[in-house]
């Protein structure tokens, strides 16, 4: 199961992640958002990752070039959408070589077709107006709507609490689960 912790906002504590199993670091690059980690971690700090993790990179109806150079700035691997962008800007990050991953919500009716050619995984979270985070759980029955091949990550108030809960979802294309606010 693929482990991605988001959020990451302290040069020691994004160091101690990295000596366990983590798949994903998650970079938050949305100014409104609290855990905004432009002026928290140095981008030489994230070099020092082992190449293993991916650095990943979290946006939120940024312009294409914004992204672009965050993501040379701070060395990213990995760039996560999570607003209303389209499948032409997905479609542009993964022309550049990045991994790309498109959050959606479940209550709304999803075009994922139009996103699977250029995603690598979506990411299931609670909706909300700051576009995540919020450390509340939606309704993981949603998960039975989904029909499409691309895999995703569980996100959404997930604690230790839930990880049993977690692994006995059967959902054929559950890859991993997005930790942040409750970890």
């Amino acid at each position: 199961m693929i482990v991605k912790v988001c959020g990451m906002g302290d040069s020691a504590i994004m160091h101690q992640l990295s000596t366990l199993k983590i798949d994903m670091l998650g970079f938050i690059f949305y100014p409104r958002s609290p855990r905004f980690v432009v002026g928290k971690i140095e981008p030489k700090e994230i070099t020092k990752l082992p190449s293993s993790i991916k650095k990943t990179g979290v946006f939120v109806n940024a312009g294409i070039e914004t992204i672009l150079d965050y993501a040379k700035s701070f060395h990213l691997d990995t760039i996560q959408l999570h607003g209303n962008e389209t499948p032409e800007l997905c479609e542009a990050l993964k022309a550049k070589g990045f991994g790309v991953l498109k959050a959606f919500n479940l209550t709304k009716n999803n075009n994922f077709e139009a996103y699977e050619p250029y995603c690598d995984y979506f990411i299931f979270d609670t909706p909300s107006e700051q576009h995540g985070g919020t450390g509340e759980k939606f309704d993981w029955t949603l998960l039975n709507n989904y029909t499409a091949e691309i895999p995703f990550l569980l996100s959404g108030g997930i604690g230790p609490e839930d990880a049993k809960e977690v692994l006995q979802i059967q959902h054929p294309q559950l890859a991993g689960v997005d930790i942040i606010s409750k970890f």
